[in-house]
């Protein structure tokens, strides 16, 4: 009889070492993206429910995201916490440059193997430490990662109309319902929205401003509805974008780049392009032709920068992946790359250098793990990553950035997140120390073990004595 108290006092110490990443998380998260939300947007328009928000919650001067400044790549960094080279998730088009293949954004959202390609995005990471995910319209979120899939997701149709308000509050209701009745842990939603006004109308456009007040709307909206399903003490939110907008500048204004016009350069010597994305290029020259190709382009327009892949400048985190082509092209702020004609007409663009500020964009983040009324410094896209794998209480993969960038938004709640703790990728800054709290787990799961064993000791010497006694009864 007395073996088995002893038991389940002996089963507590080991239940207690098992890793808190295992466990069910007691905060939620939800991710929120407006995609071609600049830096600046709220300065020219009234944003209550923004600025609500920053004051009860914390915000960051401005985001830095990585080059190239486009859709998908910029995404897949906020979801990897890599460079763009390092997560391989290069462009917005699937493309394949032995065929010719090009696929536009929305078919290559389909095409697992683009996105597939060594890097786990936090879904998955977090599914296999036993929480539930969601992802809605974000890109990323229809693939497949090493056979796995985002547990419960929503994607649009190939003519999507982002500017739907109506359809934005339906997908904000989606959202509540997944987290409150589906139980889901880390939900991504992502707006198409000020990004394709932005293109349509340009960035100081009247319609822009509009949009941004559409978007301050959703905000509200959003919060009203964490509140109106009692999320508001267990759900973190973060609210950021990809990339910024800047106004194109276009003839008799200023001679745009068209390649076709250069001097020696000829289609011809190319077998391979991808262009007309707006100021970006990505070429493979035929075999024998690079030099001379790089030599005609590289003086062709005084705001045209052309770059070997290998020489372009490090902090892009651009050059080191077989999918970038040997030459890489970008034109200086408001002028787009142009191929064989003019085909582009948007009045707004991004892709441009990523230091250039009408491409930063915004964080802003509230719940109850971020401090108040906290306004930080700008600091990397590539950082958001370790800070959603904090608030989740789960291990991140090898990654990028640092939590040490982002740790001071984070409130004193007196819980102990699991420890975050994985070797850098290859391009890492060296990981701090552990922190406090990675320490007292680490203390504790070791006493807990301790323990283990001296309760083992303490019934095996139990059991011994008392099969010794009844021995000796026997005798007697």
């Amino acid at each position: 009889m007395l073996v088995t108290p002893l038991l389940m006092v002996l089963l507590l110490p080991v239940a207690s070492s098992v890793p808190l990443q295992q466990r069910r998380n007691t905060t939620k998260l939800l991710l929120v993206s407006f995609d071609g939300f600049r830096w600046n947007y709220d300065q020219d328009v009234e944003m209550p429910n923004m600025n609500a928000m920053a004051k009860d919650g914390v915000r960051a001067r401005y985001l830095t995201p990585p080059f190239i400044t486009i859709t998908s790549p910029i995404h897949f960094t906020l979801l990897t916490g890599k460079y763009i080279e390092n997560h391989g998730v290069i462009h917005n088009m699937y493309f394949n440059t032995t065929n010719g293949v090009k696929l536009p954004y929305y078919p290559t959202q389909g095409i697992s193997k683009w996105w597939d390609n060594g890097s786990l995005p936090i879904w998955i990471t977090a599914q296999r430490q036993g929480l539930k995910t969601g992802s809605l319209f974000f890109p990323g979120g229809n693939a497949t990662y090493q056979g796995e899939q985002v547990n419960v997701k929503k994607v649009e149709s190939g003519l999507h109309k982002w500017d739907n308000k109506t359809e934005w509050a339906q997908n904000i209701e989606t959202v509540m319902l997944w987290f409150t009745e589906q139980d889901l842990d880390f939900v991504a939603l992502y707006f198409g929205e000020p990004d394709s006004t932005g293109h349509k109308y340009g960035p100081e456009s009247e319609e822009r401003k509009a949009m941004v007040r559409q978007v301050d709307w959703a905000i509200g909206h959003i919060r009203s509805r964490i509140e109106h399903y009692g999320l508001k003490s267990k759900l973190n939110m973060i609210i950021t974008a990809d990339h910024g907008m800047s106004t194109v500048l276009k003839e008799p204004t200023v001679k745009e780049i068209v390649l076709s016009r250069i001097a020696n350069f000829s289609f011809t010597d190319i077998q391979f392009d991808l262009l007309d994305y707006g100021p970006t290029g990505l070429l493979l020259p035929k075999e024998g032709k690079l030099e001379q190709v790089y030599k005609a382009l590289k003086n062709g327009h005084p705001h045209l920068n052309v770059y070997k892949k290998e020489e372009l400048p490090e902090r892009f985190h651009y050059s080191k992946n077989l999918r970038i082509p040997p030459l890489v092209l970008y034109g200086d702020l408001g002028y787009v790359v142009h191929g064989r004609i003019k085909v582009q007409n948007n009045k707004g663009e991004h892709g441009f250098d990523n230091e250039a500020m009408d491409m930063k964009t915004i964080f802003r983040a509230v719940g109850p793990s971020f401090k108040q009324n906290l306004m930080v410094e700008p600091f990397e896209s590539v950082n958001v990553y370790a800070l959603m794998c904090e608030l989740l209480g789960i291990t991140p993969e090898a990654h990028d950035g640092s939590l040490e960038v982002t740790r001071n938004l984070l409130a004193d709640t007196g819980v102990t997140p699991a420890p975050s703790l994985s070797a850098p990728s290859q391009s890492a800054p060296s990981q701090s120390a552990p922190s406090q709290s990675q320490v007292a787990f680490i203390v504790a799961v070791a006493l807990a073990s301790v323990t283990g064993v001296l309760l083992i000791i303490f019934l095996g010497a139990l059991i011994s004595t008392a099969i010794s006694r009844r021995r000796q009864g026997q005798e007697v």
